[in-house]
């Protein structure tokens, strides 16, 4: 793990590595955490926020919020309420 600014050596010079509190390539992600998309979700097909999910998909910044307020006017129909649960389960260690 590099967590100085000086990284390894390199033809007699040291090449500057930033600082990084957590090194990507040592962490492990769990395959079922790895894309928390909402078109992983499990049953997302015709759900309520599918329609929102996809008008609202490419939106940053100000208008972010502008869209989000028009959806949450009364004439936005997004779809039937999905009552299931979506939940992972982990092995307590």
């Amino acid at each position: 793990m590099i967590n100085s600014q000086e990284g390894k050596q390199k033809g007699g010079r040291k090449i500057k590595t930033p600082f990084r509190r957590v090194v990507q390539e040592e962490i492990a992600v769990d395959p079922r955490l790895k894309d928390n998309s909402f078109e992983a979700k499990y049953g997302s097909r015709g759900d309520w926020g599918e329609k929102a999910n996809k008008d609202l998909k490419f939106v940053k910044g100000k208008s972010f919020r502008h869209e989000k307020t028009k959806k949450k006017r009364g004439s936005y129909r997004g779809g039937q309420i999905n009552t299931s649960i979506n939940s992972i389960k982990f092995d307590s260690d």
